[in-house]
């Protein structure tokens, strides 16, 4: 169980900060803006979900991504030692990754077919999606990085649990427009 008593510690006025392990790390570690931006991305989803309500399967979808997002957050606050005794740090797990594919798979079932790219817009919700899209995409970006360091680690369920959820909200996003029918689409040339 987590508690929270006091907000502030003063321990990271250095510019450092503790992972999950207790070791520090300076804030702008690589480590750190990866689980940083998983929070961006959780607070992207929180703001989108402002929208979803009149949507409640895609709502209840997005509650369980954002407790999973802290879940990831906790993965990457941890580095994963090489050996791991079972239960020793808070790990995403594939039965997450396949969660989010059959969450996919359900949502794009009853979507338009896509016959050009989707320009983030049309309602406010798919709006607020396609911007958790992309700090999503972000924290994957920042996550590979950091897998490809030396000394580092990056479980292979967090790398494919966040391509995953980028996908997912790409089509969340377009269940939000209507099942696709308020996309707006990329006109390829149109302004010359």
């Amino acid at each position: 169980m987590v508690v929270l008593n006091r907000i502030y510690t003063r321990t990271g006025d250095d510019g450092s900060t503790a992972l999950g392990n207790g070791e520090r790390r300076a804030k702008f570690d690589l480590r750190v803006e990866s689980y940083g931006t998983v929070d961006e991305t959780n607070s992207a989803l929180g703001l989108a979900r402002l929208s979803t309500g009149d949507q409640p399967q895609l709502d209840a979808i997005l509650a369980r991504i954002q407790n999973d997002l802290f879940d990831l957050g906790a993965d990457l606050a941890t580095p994963p030692k090489e050996v791991e005794t079972s239960g020793s740090a808070l790990r995403i797990v594939q039965a997450q990754v396949d969660r989010l594919e059959q969450e996919i798979d359900m949502l794009n079932a009853d979507l338009l077919p896509l016959r050009s790219f989707v320009l983030p817009g049309g309602s406010p919700a798919a709006a607020a999606l396609h911007v958790a899209r992309t700090v999503c995409r972000r924290a994957e970006r920042l996550m590979a990085h950091l897998a490809r360091m030396p000394d580092e680690r990056v479980s292979d369920a967090a790398l494919r649990y966040v391509n995953r959820l980028s996908d997912l909200l790409f089509v969340a996003a377009r269940v939000a427009n209507q099942n696709g029918e308020g996309d707006v689409l990329w006109v390829p040339g149109q302004n010359r």
